[in-house]
């Protein structure tokens, strides 16, 4: 009968496990698609931001950039523009600070948004890469371009090449 009761609590014990591994597995796919949704709801507000070079006139795609789209403009919020000189420029040797985000508005004509490109900077977030960055890459429609699980992994190679602020290349192609 012993044999049969320990059997028995194993049998449950290890369904248990299972059912724990899943729950968690699904949790966190559901965070990753929640994150996604709030960089892109993030993406759509435009108050309180700085402009790059304090200009949101459409900048045309540098030969280093790695989006196909042929236009852009960079913003950022308050938190992150406290690292802008007085040109609107990222001061050099910046390391942004907890809740910095930055908004890349990927144009397909002067005239239609088709894409955002989202840095934020929440170090403690399961996504964030080893700088605290989280990527967002998000179609204006909010469908999700990458998603932010992917930790940058298509963006860090040309986010960290020479020139980079931390990870900002703004003024390496738009000095």
């Amino acid at each position: 009968m012993t044999n049969k009761f320990n059997f028995h609590h194993y049998k449950l014990f290890t369904f248990s496990i299972l059912l724990s591994f899943a729950f968690i597995s699904c949790k966190k796919n559901k965070a990753g698609k929640e994150l996604d949704q709030e960089l892109y709801e993030m993406a759509q507000e435009t108050s309180g931001f700085t402009w790059y070079k304090n200009s949101d006139a459409l900048l045309e795609k540098s030969a280093g950039s790695g989006h196909p789209m042929p236009y852009l403009r960079t913003r950022y919020n308050a938190t992150a523009a406290n690292f802008l000189d007085e040109e609107g420029k990222v001061i050099p040797g910046t390391i942004f600070s907890e809740g910095s985000l930055i908004v890349k508005e990927l144009y397909d004509d002067p005239e239609t948004i088709s894409r955002y490109a989202l840095f934020y900077k929440d170090s403690d977030n399961e996504y964030s890469d080893e700088l605290g960055w989280v990527y967002g890459y998000v179609e204006a429609n909010g469908d999700v371009a990458s998603p932010s699980k992917n930790k940058g992994g298509s963006c860090i190679d040309c986010h960290s090449q020479s020139g980079n602020i931390d990870r900002t290349l703004m003024n390496n192609f738009y000095p």
